[in-house]
Parts: C-alpha cells; sequence; structure tokens
C-alpha cells in the first residue's frame, strides 16, 4: 500500500513539473477563467434600456417636445438621431444605427392644442425581438401616460363635460421581423458563430500539430516563404467553409423558413472575407502556441465569448463599456450585424459599409501578423 503511494507520488510530482515548466500552458488555465468569468458575467445582464433612438420632430411644438422628452427620461429610449422625414429614420433602422424611430407629423400640435387626437408613428426593428418587445412595451406606456397628462389638463380647464379620448394616437410598426419570430434573429446569428467555431477549429491546430510531429522541419528546409504557407495553410479551409455558408443557409431556409431577403451574392462575398479573417486567426493561435493544448485553450478564449459578447444572444448595447468594446475585437461581431442585414432586411454593401470596412481590416491584419509571427525555424 505505501509503495503504491509512493509510485502515485513519484507520477504527480511528475505531471505537476510538466505543468510548471510550460509556464504558457499554466498561465491560460489560471487566468483564462478569471477573465472569461468578468467579461461573460457582464454580458449575460440582459436589462434592456437606453434603446437608440431616432426623432423626427415636423411638429416643433411644445406638445411634440414634450412626448419626446417622456420617451428619454423613462431611461428606455436615448435619442442619438435626429432626422427630417420618414425616409431618413427608415435608413436609420437599415444600417442599425438606430432600434427605433418616431416620426411627429406637423399637425400634431395643432391636433393636440385644439382638443383633438394627434398621431405619432413608431417604428421598431423586430429583428432582435427583446429589444422589439421592451421598446413596443415602453412606447405604449410613455404614449399612455403623455395621453392621461393631457387629457388632466383638458378636464381641469373644461370640467367634466368634455369627451374622454386619448389625445396622442401611437401607431407602432414592426420592420423586418413583423411577426416576431425570435428564430428568424437567432439563425442568421447561429450562421455566423457556426462558421466562426468551425473555422477556428479546422485551423488552430495546423501548424502546432505539425510541429508536435516533427513534420514542420520538412517545410522549413523548402524554399516556401512565410506568406504563402500561411497562405497555403488557410485556402483548402476556405473552399471547405465556404460550401459550409451555402450549406448553413440553406438549411436556415429549408428547416427554418429563414429565407435571404438580399443579395446571395453581396453573402456569399462578404462571407469571404469573414472566413479569411476567422481562419487566419486560428493559424495565428496555431502559429503562437507550442503544443496542441495552447491552442485548445485560445481557441476557447475566442469561442465562447463569440455566444455571449458578439450579440448572439444578448444585445450588445445594453452590455457595459468592457464587454460592450470587448465584441469588437471579434471578427463575428461585424459579421453577425452584415448577415442579419442582408438576411432580414435585405440592405446593400453601402448600408453596411461600417460594418465591412472594420472586418476587412481585420482579415488584413490578421494574416499579417500569422505571416509574422511564423518563422522557418522551430
Amino acid at each position: 500500500m505505501g509503495q503504491g503511494f509512493r509510485r502515485m507520488a513519484t507520477i504527480v510530482r511528475k505531471e505537476w513539473l510538466h505543468i510548471i515548466r510550460d509556464p504558457r500552458t499554466l498561465a491560460l488555465v489560471i487566468v483564462m477563467p478569471v477573465m472569461m468569468l468578468g467579461l461573460l458575467g457582464y454580458a449575460v445582464a440582459n436589462d434592456v434600456e437606453d434603446i437608440p433612438l431616432a426623432v423626427a420632430d415636423l411638429s416643433h411644438t411644445d406638445a411634440s417636445r414634450t412626448l419626446v422628452e417622456k420617451f428619454t427620461v423613462s431611461g428606455f429610449y436615448m435619442v442619438t438621431h435626429t432626422a427630417q422625414n420618414e425616409a431618413e429614420i427608415l435608413e436609420m433602422l437599415d444600417a442599425g444605427t438606430v432600434k427605433a424611430g418616431i416620426y411627429i407629423p406637423e399637425d400634431f400640435g395643432r391636433n393636440i392644442s385644439t382638443g383633438g387626437s394627434g398621431t405619432v408613428q413608431f417604428y421598431i426593428d423586430g429583428s432582435n425581438p427583446t429589444i422589439a418587445q421592451t421598446a413596443q412595451l415602453a412606447a405604449e406606456t410613455v404614449s399612455q401616460a403623455t395621453s392621461q397628462q393631457i387629457l388632466i389638463q383638458r378636464l381641469e380647464r373644461s370640467g367634466a363635460g368634455l369627451a374622454i379620448s386619448l389625445p396622442i394616437d401611437t401607431r407602432i410598426r414592426y420592420l423586418y421581423n413583423p411577426d416576431m419570430r425570435r428564430m428568424n434573429f437567432m439563425i442568421p446569428g447561429l450562421v455566423a458563430v457556426i462558421l466562426q467555431v468551425q473555422t477556428l477549429l479546422l485551423t488552430a491546430f495546423a501548424i502546432v500539430r505539425e510541429r508536435e510531429q516533427g513534420t514542420l522541419e520538412q517545410l522549413i528546409v523548402t524554399p516556401v516563404r512565410s506568406w504563402e504557407l500561411i497562405l497555403g495553410k488557410i485556402l483548402p479551409f476556405v473552399l471547405v467553409a465556404f460550401l459550409n455558408v451555402a450549406m448553413t443557409v440553406g438549411a436556415g431556409a429549408l428547416l427554418f423558413g429563414v429565407e435571404v431577403a438580399g443579395s446571395l451574392v453581396l453573402l456569399a462575398s462578404l462571407s469571404l472575407i469573414f472566413l479569411l479573417g476567422s481562419l487566419g486567426l486560428g493559424v495565428l493561435i496555431s502559429t503562437i502556441s507550442r503544443t496542441q493544448m495552447q491552442a485548445m485553450y485560445m481557441s476557447s478564449f475566442i469561442m465562447l465569448p463569440s455566444f455571449l459578447l458578439a450579440g448572439l444572444l444578448f444585445p450588445r448595447d445594453n452590455m457595459p463599456w468592457l464587454a460592450y468594446y470587448a465584441g469588437y475585437f471579434l471578427p463575428v461581431t461585424y459579421f453577425l450585424e452584415i448577415v442579419r442585414g442582408i438576411i432580414l432586411k435585405g440592405v446593400g454593401f453601402m448600408t453596411l459599409w461600417n460594418w465591412v470596412w472594420p472586418m476587412a481590416v481585420f482579415s488584413i491584419v490578421v494574416f499579417f501578423a500569422s505571416v509574422l509571427m511564423f518563422h522557418k525555424r522551430l
């Protein structure tokens, strides 16, 4: 029995020495859980507030300004943009700049002051049902509270004989997802995240596996340049991942009824940029990792935040600043907005430009970083 414990203690000591002699893996194992808890703990806060709101106030009266103020002080909305007409509001909603818009016509204040009813058009981006439902409830609550305040003022001036009717008629219109199907929101996001996970798994072990197997030496003695080797590692996986784009989009349409409202050519072109960046990120991880375990931990550090920080499950606008800005370091954050814009909204390239260029820059930077990090030596 005593000899058994001594033999086991010897094995424990041997394994412990392996752990402490690999400080990079040890740091990942110790630091990563704390960092993940900090980032993801903030991300799962699902309170919806400060919804970006665009306002087109053509009335410019006390009544219209009071209504807009009621929306802002409610805490659910934050006026981030002003518009001159309904068309500008719709453009902002297409681009994802705002999540809701209110159009107050020119005759609103005059109708209210003469004892009539003023009509207000309220637009809600229905692509995210979580935000849309909160936006609807808040809009109805603010409208009713403002109407009650106006009614009380009228009753005080005119007496009890006044006919009671709501002075503000808020007409809510859902865009992009009028049926409020959560599946319409989730499927495009899952397409992006699944591709992110797959591309990382395909390439994260590409170079580190050859290093462990000893086949990297054969590549080192060849005249192949660093950028040629990295590109050669990526291109075969690009074809596989590109096929998966078509399969996942097709499955989303056949199985869940989520059809592509925009251009398939545009979706394929921007998917290619995303895939190059994601595959390059996997090769970069593989290049800087010394063991497959290190590559696995580094990949996990990217894959798990991709589910939470990129906006797949929880609205990014309501995340604390740390989690919000951390999402910008994930290429899937940009691709999520692009995929949802094309599939749900049917928008074009110029509308998506603010998401396309940072994703393209990320892909270029990651590829060149992979080349610089890879030295043709062990």
